[in-house]
């Protein structure tokens, strides 16, 4: 005789969490439309996905360390009028580049928005369960020097290997120093045509061999990344000087305007893919 007490520890002991809260909920769905025993089953499956992949996600959110509000959603393309808003919808809607370890490379002046628009991506891709992790690029450096010191470089790096896209932000910031330089390209190297990076740099590739130590190390390091690559030029005026520009006008008081008369106002970059060539900051 099946004894349904025991239900409730046999789906804790199989770890089926969802199925374990509603199957009582969902029996009685089941009686009231009718359903067979595969419906109902079939129902019960559904919920426990459902939520497993909604745990996940979250998962992937939290690790991702990506900044929270940098999204599609809250990133003013009028403000950036050369780039191409479906080139980066596609980036962050579609995983398929990162299945073939393809790159994105994104050049700009300071200020532009390259990280909104990398973390952007990162965010879009998290939400199709993919795992990604955002570095500020001398942070990682930094670690990885770390690990190398204490002979377990290797280890870090395969540690690496589980996120399928690593966001890199700031990579024109890493000193040109011969010991810290050289992990960085040895992580190039090591994940070229097996994973991904977003890379954001206000240097374009003509500057860097001000990070790389020699011109062979560079050269290396700018070919394995452009191989498989989409290249974007942020080209505009910085958002945070138009920000505090805008403050700036919004604290300013108004200067009441002479009461016999009233004067009204007077009213006073690109992107690319698959390019080999050297970007520029524009």
């Amino acid at each position: 005789m099946v004894q349904i007490a025991t239900l409730p520890l046999m789906l804790k002991q199989l770890r089926l969490s969802s199925i374990a809260r509603h199957w009582q909920a969902l029996l009685g769905q089941a009686e009231r439309n009718g359903w067979d025993s595969a419906q109902y089953l079939t129902a019960l499956c559904e919920q426990e996905l459902a939520e497993r992949h909604s745990r996940r996600i979250a998962r992937y959110r939290k690790e991702s360390h990506l900044p929270v509000g940098k999204t599609l959603a809250s990133f003013d393309f009028a403000q950036v009028p050369g780039l191409t808003r479906g080139q980066i919808e596609s980036l962050a809607g579609s995983s398929d580049w990162t299945r073939q370890a393809r790159n994105v490379l994104l050049f700009g002046a300071s200020g532009v928005g390259k990280t909104h628009l990398a973390a952007a991506i990162g965010h879009g891709l998290t939400e199709q369960g993919v795992r990604v992790r955002y570095f500020a690029t001398t942070a990682l450096v930094q670690h990885l020097q770390l690990a190398r010191e204490q002979l377990r470089l290797e280890d870090a790096l395969h540690k690496l290997d589980k996120f399928p896209v690593l966001l890199l932000d700031d990579f024109g910031y890493v000193k040109k120093n011969e010991q810290e330089t050289q992990v960085l390209f040895e992580l190039i190297a090591h994940r070229y045509e097996t994973a991904s990076l977003i890379i954001t740099s206000n240097q374009p590739f003509a500057e860097w061999d001000r990070i790389f130590p020699d011109q062979m190390m560079t050269v290396a390091a700018v070919d394995r990344l452009v191989h498989h690559a989409s290249i974007i030029e942020v080209s505009s005026d910085s958002y945070r000087r138009k920000e505090a520009l805008g403050q700036l006008v919004a604290e300013t008081p108004a200067t009441p305007a002479p009461a016999a008369t009233t004067t009204p106002p007077s009213s006073s970059t690109r992107s690319g893919e698959d390019r080999p060539g050297p970007a520029s900051s524009g």
